[in-house]
């Protein structure tokens, strides 16, 4: 009698989790959920054979793929709720595309322990607006950003985010409160930010990775298929509950949950990468 072998299970129920929690996140913050799906994949990833060199390339550019889906989702429920700004987005979209580009040219670069160290920076640099409400409740203007300095934070922002594997959500928000912006409405319109980054980020990190040795079972370049399709089905389940609470909640105190979890994620990044 054949024995039916359980390999497969707990990397399976390990990244449907990790979709769940990354599609709430999503909605909830206004992120594309790679602060979820990089760490997720990470562990995972190993379970599913391949070069561990491979394995943050493999993390962040399927994260990127999630966030596509993610983000789609979460967008879709906060236009709903008239939250989402897509003059913004029409406006930043070109200078965000082209720095995602950049970004997945720098990624290309980088071995994959520079690029969890990058990943482990970032993420600590970010929860900061989350730990310290003087960052997110600041206000400097009432004006979005023009000009050539449009143009430098756009992408900024793109670049920066492909290198992630994140939909640049957090960065986003930063931005549009400084301008005078509400929580909620910076929420809704960085969900759409996280589409433009994820979709050329997704198609790079694919096509830079094609002609790698040693990937992951099932991966299309550095985008890892069955992880992908696993992650994105639970996320928009969940993407818009997260939408929900976030309209709904007390935003201080989720805001220090997710900082502290972001800064924790931080840390065991670190630790991996020394």
């Amino acid at each position: 009698m054949a024995v039916v072998s359980l390999d497969w299970l707990v990397p399976a129920i390990g990244l449907l989790l990790a979709g769940l929690a990354a599609g709430f996140a999503a909605g909830l913050f206004g992120i594309g959920g790679g602060f979820v799906v990089v760490p997720a994949l990470l562990l995972m990833l190993p379970l599913l054979g391949g070069d561990s060199a491979q394995y943050a390339h493999v993390a962040i550019g399927t994260s990127a793929a999630t966030i596509i889906i993610t983000s789609i989702r979460s967008v879709m429920s906060h236009a709903k709720r008239g939250s989402v700004d897509f003059e913004i987005l029409k406006q930043w979209a070109p200078w965000i595309v082209l720095g995602d580009g950049l970004g997945v040219v720098l990624a290309s670069h980088v071995n994959g322990r520079i690029l969890t160290l990058i990943f482990a920076t970032g993420v600590l640099l970010m929860s900061f607006n989350f730990l310290i409400p003087r960052l997110s409740n600041r206000v400097l203007t009432q004006e979005m950003p023009t000009g050539v300095l449009r143009v430098s934070l756009a992408g900024g922002l793109g670049a920066f985010s492909s290198l992630l594997g994140i939909g640049g959500g957090t960065i986003a928000i930063m931005i549009m409160t400084l301008c005078g912006r509400s929580i909620h409405r910076a929420v809704g319109t960085a969900s759409g930010v996280g589409t433009l980054i994820a979709i050329p980020s997704a198609i790079g990190f694919a096509l830079i990775g094609l002609h790698d040795k040693g990937l992951p079972w099932g991966s299309l370049g550095y985008v890892n298929m069955p992880a992908t399709i696993s992650i994105a089905s639970m996320s928009i389940l969940t993407a818009p509950l997260g939408v929900a609470a976030a309209h709904s909640l007390e935003p201080a105190m989720l805001k220090r949950v997710f900082g502290l979890y972001l800064v924790a994620i931080a840390l065991l990044m670190f630790r991996n990468a020394l």
